[in-house]
């Protein structure tokens, strides 16, 4: 929060991916106007997982006895009945019960790319150049709350989920780099006392305003105060994104980013010390504080070879920061409205190959959902050596659909659809025909 002038090039540095996206159809401002109230006060939330690279499943959620395609990794039962996963997720399968095992998902995409596009969006990338939303984004403009003075979506570490396309700047993904610290540049700089920094500060943010109304005025000087509104610019992505900045400096504190001596203790005992220990803690914490949305990134998982060796720590890793965030929203009693999802690019090959690893895998792959009554079954299987879905296979969209569902987003309600600048309609879980939700409990 600098105090350089304002210009157009300041404008267009703070907001260069948001400035080409714009903001959903005015009719479809107006339906949500009285479908979002009802959704707002739901208090859903929705955690992702997201394990970039393509994370091998046949060494996680379905290993295959007996089959050449085994590798060196044995399943494990786990507090599900007849739910059995792999060794080394020892933690998270006390928790089974609370999550379903989704063991045929075809993706229908084996670049990293597209993978990571379409697991994070539902859609393909665009062939028109649409600048579709994330499912992290989508959620929570539905479900935030603007009482809420915290960014309604966190991605921490990477991942696309945050990414607000035609929704706009104030929907984006708030971006955390190192879990446990506050975020930098976000504290409000120290001007007295608490009392007086706070109103220098507001009196800081009202001289913003007035800037950035002048400087749209002089950009739209023909449109209603009304039509300005809703209108996506540079000028009103950078607004937005600077507007939740001091809404977290002078409202709640950038503090909700930092860690304690306590939350220091529980990543020794609950979460594990590392990088996505640290992001599945915050991840806890936002939640917690009102924040719809959070995706916490764990790389290195795109593994061609030495598969053993390499997937070892990575599986421990992940086990115990998702059991931890599964014992948190329990202890809570958050688990009824939350819904997490473990999720990657894509799967990997049932077939080692010559350097004792897996390639990339589109089709009948494995992901693992929970919560809000999500919980206890193994959806779908592919046959003996994992080659090809033996039952239920399941779409990208079928699964963001159920999600959606669980959420307590209706599908068949049209007035939820999204609408990009032209009035294009996108059904939010993808291909209407397509998108039908599935049972995991």
């Amino acid at each position: 929060m600098s105090n350089y002038p304002m210009n157009r090039r300041h404008f267009l540095k703070h907001a260069s991916g948001a400035a080409a996206a714009t903001v959903a159809g005015q009719q479809f401002v107006a339906n949500m106007a009285s479908a979002a109230p009802a959704l707002k006060k739901a208090g859903k939330h929705l955690v992702i997982f997201w394990m970039a690279g393509g994370p091998s499943h046949m060494d996680t959620w379905d290993i295959k006895v007996g089959s050449p395609n085994q590798g060196d990794l044995k399943p494990i039962e786990t507090a599900a009945p007849g739910v059995m996963i792999g060794e080394l997720m020892e933690n998270t399968a006390k928790h089974m019960k609370n999550l379903s095992v989704v063991r045929a998902l075809n993706s229908r995409e084996g670049d990293h790319a597209r993978g990571t596009y379409r697991m994070n969006h539902v859609f393909p990338p665009s062939t028109l150049g649409v600048n579709i939303p994330g499912v992290g984004a989508v959620s929570s403009y539905f479900l935030g709350d603007d009482a809420v003075p915290l960014p309604r979506c966190v991605t921490i570490g990477g991942g696309g989920a945050g990414e607000g396309g035609f929704l706009g700047a104030a929907y984006s993904g708030f971006p955390v780099n190192n879990p446990g610290q506050i975020p930098e540049n976000m504290s409000m700089p120290n001007m007295g006392d608490p009392n007086t920094t706070r109103a220098r500060g507001e009196r800081r943010r009202g001289l913003l305003g007035v800037l950035e109304d002048n400087f749209t005025l002089g950009l739209t000087p023909t449109l209603k105060p009304s039509e300005r509104k809703n209108m996506q610019d540079a000028a009103q992505a950078h607004r937005e994104l600077y507007a939740k900045a001091f809404d977290v400096s002078l409202k709640t504190g950038p503090q909700v980013f930092q860690f304690s001596n306590e939350d220091n203790a529980l990543l020794t005992k609950d979460f594990g010390t590392g990088g996505f220990g640290r992001g599945c803690l915050l991840a806890c914490k936002l939640i917690k504080a009102g924040v719809v949305s959070v995706e916490v990134a764990r790389g290195g998982w795109d593994m061609h070879g030495n598969i053993t060796n390499a997937i070892t720590p990575a599986n421990r890793e992940v086990d115990k920061g998702m059991a931890g965030v599964m014992t948190f929203l329990e202890q809570t009693g958050m688990l009824k409205d939350t819904v997490v999802l473990w999720a990657g690019d894509f799967g990997r090959t049932p077939r080692i190959n010559q350097g004792a690893g897996r390639d990339h895998w589109g089709q009948c792959w494995s992901v693992v959902v929970g919560g809000a009554g999500i919980g206890g079954v193994s959806y779908g299987a592919t046959d003996k050596d994992g080659m090809r879905a033996e039952k239920d296979p399941v779409s990208v969209e079928q699964l963001y659909a159920t999600i959606y569902t669980a959420l307590g987003i209706d599908l068949n309600d049209r007035n939820l659809d999204l609408h990009d600048n032209l009035g294009r309609r996108y059904y939010i879980a993808g291909e209407k025909e397509n998108a039908k939700p599935i049972k995991l409990s």
